[in-house]
C-alpha cells in the first residue's frame, strides 16, 4: 500500500498510474520520504531547531517542508523523531530535541502541527510520523540498535511524554523502533503498540515498522522464521511492514489458514485506508508536475531557513567581564 524513498514527480506519477489503472482495487499509493528538516530548502537539524526553544519557529519551518514535499508528490514524512536521548555517543541525537521531555513534548507538538496543518489532509501538508516508539534513544553504551532497559518510571516520565504530545497534536502515524525494549522487540511489543498507544492513549492512526524491522525479528531471536515474524508483528499491532516483505509473503496465507481472522485484517488495514482517504488520494492521486518548481523556489521559504539558522544559534554573553573566572575571587560556584 505504500512506496517509500522514491523522489521526483514524474517517477511518482508513473507508479501511481500503474496502480490506478492496472490494479484490482485501484487503491492509490501513499508515498513516504524522510523529510526531516526541509525538502528543497534545508533548515537546521532538528536538535539545533530545538535549541531555539521556539515551537512557533519549528512549526513554521515544518510547514514549509511539508508544502514543498507535498508539491513534489510526497504524502507522508518519517518525522518527527521525538526520541529523548541522554547519551551523546548515540549517533542519531541530531534528529531529536535532546534530553528534556518537556522541551521534547513542545517540539513534538510543533512539528506535528507544521507537517500536518490543522488536520490530516489539510491542503499543502503531509502525514506526520512520530518515531521511534519507544525508548530508542536509550541504547546500552549509546550503540544504535542495542538493547534498551527502562523502568516504568523512566519510560513514563522521560521517554513517553513527547510521543503522547504527538498523539495529542493529532499525529496520523507512528513508527516502531528497531531495538528490544526490556527484551521484547518494539515492533512486536503488544505493551507498547496496543496497551499504551491504542488502549491508553486512544491513537487511531497506523503504525509502520522501521525499515526491515519486521524481518529483523528473526535476527533478534524473537521469531522462528519469516512467517512467524510477520505473525508476531501483525498481532502486536504493526499495521504496515516497511520493506522487509514478510507481510506480503505470509499474511494472505495466514488468513486462508485461519491464523489471522478477516476481522483482524480489517482492523489493521482500516487506519491505512483512512489516512489515504483523509489525504484526498482517492480524489487526486497525482502530482501537478507543472506547479512543483514554483513552490520549491519560493523566496520566503529560503528566507525562513536563514531566520531559523539565526534563532538556532546559542550565544553566551560575557556580562561584567565574568570570564575567565578568577582563581582567587570565587570561593564556590553553583552550576545550574
Amino acid at each position: 500500500g505504500s512506496v517509500l524513498w522514491v523522489r521526483g514527480p514524474a517517477a511518482l506519477n508513473k507508479l501511481q498510474k500503474i496502480v490506478m489503472n492496472e490494479s484490482r482495487l485501484r487503491i492509490p499509493l501513499i508515498f513516504g520520504l524522510d523529510v526531516i528538516h526541509g525538502y528543497r530548502n534545508i533548515f537546521p537539524m532538528p536538535l539545533a531547531m530545538a535549541a531555539s526553544w521556539d515551537p512557533s519557529l519549528v512549526e513554521r519551518a515544518q510547514t514549509v517542508a511539508a508544502r514543498e514535499a507535498r508539491a513534489a508528490g510526497i504524502h507522508w514524512t518519517f518525522a518527527p523523531m521525538v526520541d529523548i536521548a541522554r547519551d551523546a555517543r548515540w549517533g542519531r541525537m541530531i534528529e531529536g530535541a535532546g534530553e528534556d521531555p518537556y522541551l521534547g513534548a513542545a517540539i513534538a507538538k510543533a512539528q506535528v502541527r507544521g507537517f500536518q496543518g490543522a488536520y490530516v489532509g489539510a491542503p499543502g501538508h503531509v502525514l506526520a510520523c512520530a518515531k521511534h516508539f519507544a525508548g530508542y534513544g536509550a541504547p546500552h553504551g549509546g550503540r544504535d540498535y542495542d538493547s534498551v532497559y527502562l523502568s516504568d518510571t523512566e519510560l513514563y516520565n522521560v521517554y513517553l511524554p513527547p510521543f503522547k504530545a504527538a498523539v495529542d497534536a493529532g499525529v496520523g502515524s507512528f513508527m516502531s523502533a528497531y531495538m528490544d525494549l526490556n527484551d521484547v522487540p518494539a515492533t512486536a511489543n503488544r505493551f507498547l503498540l496496543r496497551d499504551v498507544l491504542r488502549d491508553s492513549w486512544g491513537f487511531r492512526g497506523f503504525v509502520v515498522s522501521d525499515a526491515l524491522a519486521v524481518g529483523n525479528l528473526l535476527i533478534q531471536g524473537f521469531a522462528r522464521d519469516r512467517a512467524d515474524a510477520a505473525l508476531r508483528g501483525f498481532k502486536a499491532g504493526t499495521n504496515m511492514d516497511m520493506a522487509s516483505g514478510t507481510y506480503m509473503e505470509n499474511i494472505a496465507k495466514m488468513v486462508a489458514g485461519g491464523q489471522i481472522s478477516m476481522a483482524e485484517l480489517d482492523e489493521m488495514v482500516r487506519p491505512v485506508l483512512e489516512a489515504k482517504i483523509r489525504l484526498g488520494l482517492f480524489e487526486n492521486p497525482y502530482v501537478d508536475e507543472a506547479a512543483v518548481e514554483k513552490i520549491l523556489s519560493t523566496p520566503e521559504h529560503r528566507a525562513l531557513t536563514r531566520e531559523a539558522a539565526v534563532r538556532s544559534a546559542v550565544l553566551l554573553r560575557n556580562e561584567g567581564g565574568l570570564l575567565p573566572l578568577a582563581k582567587t575571587a570565587n570561593r564556590s560556584i553553583a552550576v545550574i
